[in-house]
Formats: structure tokens, C-alpha cells, sequence
């Protein structure tokens, strides 16, 4: 973890998964660590909006509407579908809302953020070609979309300090997996050494 190996380049977008109210502090799905991730996260986002994408998680409307082990999923967490959630809750941040036109914000069902290809179609429209990855959660959302990424071809660039988990034991076992498994397709660095480096590339 440190260092990049080259500036983030003229086609990197900045994507933030899932930095939403369903996921502050006294909200059902709580992720202790937003809090802390957010100032990082503001920071990227504040370097270039423009390049930002966020990433929402929206539940079926009803359990029934879930699919395979998501109905069973559902039947646990049927407080998180959209027929019983306040629909605020689905809404980024407040801190970051602002930042909604030019940063764009795509929707998806599962973990993954490029299951329903609108990510994708996305990315392809803007000739992107790496990603700059914030937001929750390191050891769910995190990890099914950095996975696909790979799959997709593109850089990785993981910031460690603008990532949040509910589980600092996974999340710290995820930062080992990323750093040393793929240690030739993703990067693990901080909020610091991005902007440095993202500074120099512009």
C-alpha cells in the first residue's frame, strides 16, 4: 500500500459506491466507518465533480419482488424494502448531494455496480480507462465492483482512507487480498497520494 505507479491519467472517473443515508449512523444498514471515510471522500470529489460517479444501492419494492437468495435476503431485511424504507434514505450524503449535476449517479440492485451495464455504458460513452474507488462497503459493494473492474480491464486505484466497513477485521483482510493478490491489477493508496498525483496528471 502506498505509492501510485502512475498518475491517475486524462480518462480516470472517481467512483464513490454507495455513500448514501441508508448506510449513516441510526439508519438500518449503518457502516460505523462512513463517518470517517466521508472528509476523504469530499476531497476527491471536490478535486474534479465532473469525473464523479456515485453509485446508489436501491432494494426491490417489496421482498416479493426479489429474486433467488435475495427473497430470503429480504425476508430478514424486509424494513430495507422500498415500500417500508423512507425514501430519503436511498439519497447520497447530504455533504455530497451538492455535488449532483456534474457528477452523475447511477442505480443498481445488487452488490455489484455494473450488474445492470448502466455503469458500463457509462464508462465506455466517457472512454474511461481507470477508476479511482471510494465508499462502502470494503468487504460487499467494494469488492463485487473492484472484481469486475478487473474483469473489465481497468486500473484500479483503491483509497483505503475513503473506504468504510461494518467489520474492521474483513475490511482489513480485503486490503491484504487487493494489495497482494492483485497486487498487478489494483492499487491501494490513500487520499493523499491520489490528489498529489491526480494534481500532477492535470
Amino acid at each position: 500500500m502506498g505509492e501510485l505507479l502512475a498518475s491517475p491519467g486524462a480518462n480516470v472517473v472517481h467512483l464513490c459506491i454507495d455513500m448514501q443515508r441508508l448506510f449513516e449512523p441510526g439508519a438500518p444498514w449503518a457502516t460505523p466507518w462512513l463517518e470517517r471515510a466521508l472528509p476523504q471522500v469530499v476531497r476527491l470529489v471536490e478535486h474534479d465533480s465532473p469525473r464523479t460517479v456515485f453509485t446508489r444501492f436501491i432494494p426491490p419494492r417489496t421482498k416479493e419482488e426479489a429474486c433467488g437468495v435475495w427473497r430470503a435476503y429480504y425476508e430478514k431485511w424486509e424494513s430495507v424494502t422500498r415500500e417500508k424504507l423512507a425514501p430519503a434514505l436511498l439519497d447520497l450524503v447530504p455533504p455530497l448531494v451538492k455535488f449532483v449535476p456534474p457528477a452523475v449517479v447511477v442505480d443498481r440492485h445488487g452488490y455489484n455496480a455494473f450488474g445492470n451495464g448502466s455503469l458500463r455504458a457509462y464508462l465506455v460513452e466517457h472512454n474511461v480507462d481507470a477508476l479511482i474507488v471510494s465508499g462502502g462497503e470494503t468487504d460487499v459493494c467494494v469488492l463485487a465492483t473492484v472484481l469486475a473492474a478487473v474483469d473489465y480491464g481497468y486500473r484500479v486505484i483503491l483509497v483505503t482512507d475513503a473506504l468504510c466497513s461494518s467489520s474492521n477485521q474483513s475490511h482489513d483482510a480485503l486490503l491484504g487480498v487487493y494489495s497482494q493478490r492483485f497486487s498487478l491489477q489494483i492499487e491501494v493508496t490513500t487520499t493523499e497520494c491520489v490528489l498529489e498525483r491526480w494534481r500532477t496528471a492535470m
